[in-house]
This record gives C-alpha cells, structure tokens and sequence, in this order.
C-alpha cells in the first residue's frame, strides 16, 4: 500500500502544489475541520460516487487515523483506480 505521511502533504502544499486530497471521514468529524482543497466524500458513499475520484493522477486519501482511508485505498485498487495514496496517521498527525 503506498502511503504517505502528513507532514510531506503539508510539505507539497506549503510548495503551491496541487494535490487531489479525498477525505472519507464522516460528516460531523469534517465539520471539526479538513485540509483546505480536500473533496468530502464518506466511505459509504464511495461506491456511489467513483466518477468524482480522478483516475489519471495521484489521490491522497484522508481519515482520522489512517484506518478507514486505507479500507478505502483497498476498494478503490480493487475498482481499478491507480495512483492512490494513504495519509498515515490521518488528521489526528495533521493536527499536531
């Protein structure tokens, strides 16, 4: 699973660089804050909603740990999808 941790997301952003950051945590956990630019999409509604992931350039995938994301990382390999990466440590690293 390729992964990556929150400190090079927070890295290539302070760079200008624009990332495709899915974040799949619920929605009352969002409200508390995400990564600016990030597209909310929970992880039940993934199935329903794979046309607004990109499929020709990296993903960064986000949760609150870095569990659900990677569930989700699994699911979206399965459908095909390349290019997807991880937050390790998800939102709680981010927010320290």
């Amino acid at each position: 699973m390729d992964t990556i941790l929150p400190s090079e997301v927070k890295a290539r952003l302070a760079n200008g660089e624009k990332l495709v950051i899915v974040d799949v945590r619920e929605d009352e956990e969002v409200a508390q804050g995400m990564i600016p630019g990030a597209v909310h999409i929970p992880l039940g509604q993934l199935p329903d909603r794979m046309n607004d992931i990109p499929k020709a350039e990296e993903v960064i995938l986000v949760c609150r740990s870095g569990n659900r994301s990677g569930r989700a990382l699994a699911f979206l390999e399965a459908q095909g999808v390349s290019g997807l990466k991880n937050m390790t440590g998800g939102m709680l690293e981010w927010e320290d």
